[in-house]
Parts: C-alpha cells; sequence; structure tokens
C-alpha cells in the first residue's frame, strides 16, 4: 500500500543551533518543504539582523538535493518594537513573532510577564498582518500543569483578542478540548497540533514508571482531550495543521535528575501521522492537515513536489547522532507502520 501526497511543511519546529543543526536539518528536510522554526536560543531571535543570521546557519547544513526552506520567527519582547514588526513584513523570510510566557518551556526566560508592554508591538504585528504564534500557557505556580493551557485561554488570549480583534493568531501545540473549541469558536484562528499529542495521553508518560522521553511541554493530558485532538486534526478544517513541535534533547538532559521538555519526532513525523489518521479511517485528510492548511492560513504557495509514503514496518533506532553526543527519537526503538519511499 502506498499513499502520495503533496509534499507537506511544518508549521513548528525547533531545529537548535551551532553542531546541532547537521541532524536536525536534515532530518526536516528529507520530509518538509519548509517550516516554521522556533526563536527559543540563547540570546534569543529578536532582530531581523540576527534572525537572516540564523537562517544562513540553517541553510548551510540543507544539502544541495534537497530545496528545504526556514521560515523565521522573532522572540516576543521589549526589545521587539513596532518599527521592527514594520521591518520584518518587508522581508520574505521571516513570517512571524512567537510569544512565550516567562518560564512556561525551554529557553522562555525571556518571555513576556504581562503583555501590557508589548501591546503597541501587537497592534502594529495586526496593522501589518504578522500572525503572533502563542505557547498557550501560564505560568502561575498556583495553577496545576495540566491546567494552564485551559486557564490561559480564559485569562490572557480572550482578553488579548478583544484589546486587538484582527491580529491574526496561531495557538501552537494544543493539547486540550478546550483549545480546540476555542479555535473553533474564532474562524480566523488557526492551531497546530503534535503527532505526539495525537498518540498519546498521560498515562502513557506516568503509568507503569516515568517515560522521560514522552515529556513535552503543553504536557500530555487525559485521554478526553487526546480524543478532542483527534477529531480536529482528521475533521478536515483547514484551522488545524501540521506542527511537530520536534524539540530535541541530548540524551543526558532528557534523563537526569530534572529531565528536559520536549519530543524529537522529525524524521519520523509523516509516518506517525499517517498511522494516526489511517487508525481513524480518515488517510484521505492527511493531505490537507499535512501540506494544505499551513499555507492556506500564512498565505504561501502551495508545494509543488510530491512525497511517498509506504505501508511497510519497520523499527526507529533507539538513539540517534546529535552533536558529539546521541539523542532518542520518539518511539526509538519500536516499531512504525509507515516510512518514507
Amino acid at each position: 500500500m502506498q499513499l502520495t501526497i503533496r509534499q507537506p511543511d511544518d508549521w513548528h519546529l525547533h531545529l537548535r543551533d551551532g553542531d546541532f543543526l547537521a541532524t536536525t536539518v536534515l532530518d526536516t528536510a528529507k520530509t518538509f518543504a519548509r517550516a516554521i522554526v522556533m526563536p527559543n536560543l540563547k540570546p534569543p531571535i529578536e532582530t531581523v539582523e540576527s534572525a537572516a543570521a540564523y537562517r544562513h546557519r540553517i541553510l548551510a547544513e540543507v544539502p544541495s538535493h534537497l530545496g528545504f526552506e526556514p521560515l523565521m520567527t522573532l522572540y516576543l519582547t521589549p526589545k521587539v518594537l513596532p518599527k521592527t514588526i514594520a521591518e520584518l513584513a518587508n522581508t520574505n523570510f521571516i513570517k512571524a513573532v512567537k510569544l512565550y510566557p516567562k518560564g512556561a518551556t525551554t529557553n522562555s526566560d525571556a518571555g513576556i510577564v504581562n503583555l501590557d508592554g508589548v501591546m503597541a508591538t501587537l497592534e502594529a504585528m495586526s496593522e501589518y498582518k504578522v500572525p503572533l504564534l502563542v505557547h498557550g500557557e501560564v505560568t502561575d505556580p498556583s495553577v496545576d500543569i495540566f491546567d494552564r493551557e485551559a486557564v490561559f485561554l480564559e485569562q490572557i488570549l480572550h482578553p488579548l483578542m478583544k484589546r486587538v480583534p484582527e491580529l491574526k493568531i496561531v495557538l501552537e501545540h494544543i493539547t486540550t478540548k478546550e483549545s480546540v473549541d476555542f479555535v473553533r469558536e474564532h474562524s480566523g484562528m488557526g492551531a497546530t497540533i503534535t503527532a505526539h499529542h495525537l498518540i498519546y495521553d498521560r498515562n502513557d508518560m506516568l503509568s507503569g514508571g516515568i517515560r522521560p522521553h514522552l515529556y513535552c511541554l503543553p504536557i500530555l493530558k487525559r485521554r478526553l482531550h487526546q480524543e478532542a485532538l483527534l477529531q480536529a486534526a482528521t475533521s478536515g478544517s483547514s484551522q488545524f495543521f501540521l506542527g511537530t513541535d520536534s524539540a530535541p534533547h541530548t540524551i543526558d538532559d532528557k534523563e537526569s535528575a530534572c529531565g528536559c521538555a520536549g519530543c524529537y519526532s522529525a524524521p519520523y513525523a509523516l509516518p506517525l501521522y499517517a498511522e494516526v489518521f489511517e487508525a481513524a479511517d480518515a488517510l484521505h485528510r492527511l493531505e490537507g492537515f499535512a501540506s494544505e492548511f499551513g499555507p492556506i492560513f500564512y498565505r504561501l504557495p502551495l508545494n509543488s513536489g510530491t512525497i511517498t509514503l509506504i505501508k511497510e514496518e519497520s523499527n526507529i533506532p533507539d538513539l540517534l547522532p546529535f552533536g558529539n553526543t546521541e539523542l532518542r527519537p520518539i518511539r526509538g526503538g519500536e516499531a512504525i507502520m509507515w516510512r518514507l519511499q
């Protein structure tokens, strides 16, 4: 059995930097034509110049036979001013600005504590139609980690959308039924969904022993939320599209006393999504989710190339090289039912 679809894009990706790019760029470029690259480096990508330099480092790792295009983002901080938005709107390679609540996830120390300080920038983004990509979690320690996404919608995102109603928003890596419902209630919004949030729930991470390679942020939720994500992803609604949130960490950083959050899925993401869509009897909708709805939202042309998946069982390697060390990919050492041709 084979499935050929228009070549997909990844609308939420972490490539890291330095020696790590040799692994992450190749693993992504083998499948995806384009990817929205997250800006949470140290120091964060806050200027058009630093985004251009980062893009250059990424392109240096793309093999000549692969036409991968990194789509860059800026990290929303008080240093990103309205004039910065005007400047980036005149580029053809920066496509969005990313909102990280301070302390919400990896390298989010530079994130926002209060939106009041960046309202002029958000209004400029609305004027120039620059999308805001949202990591949707509050970081108040009194809020349970499994409730932080739902509380963010109520306390932060809904008031923001009232203040700047024309702001174009993508709610990233959604994990809850509340987020699915919220996006559906706001027709102009988009949302990305990861493979790991479609495949796993919190029991998979915690039952019978802690599985650190399934620890991610936003954290895996209850089965009922997983089922809501499955329904949204396979529904054919153009508001929901592919974003792997592939986020590599060394095996030592994952298997430690304070393990890092993130799942590395880039080289196996499309076969994993195919498993999910096949199980839902929705393979005919995979192309829309993976290859069409994202470009439509970002007002970009659809890719002209195709990619073929073959229904054939194989095993994902236990470990992959990562700089001068190793990482464990999602489902490392386990079987996968589809592979790229």
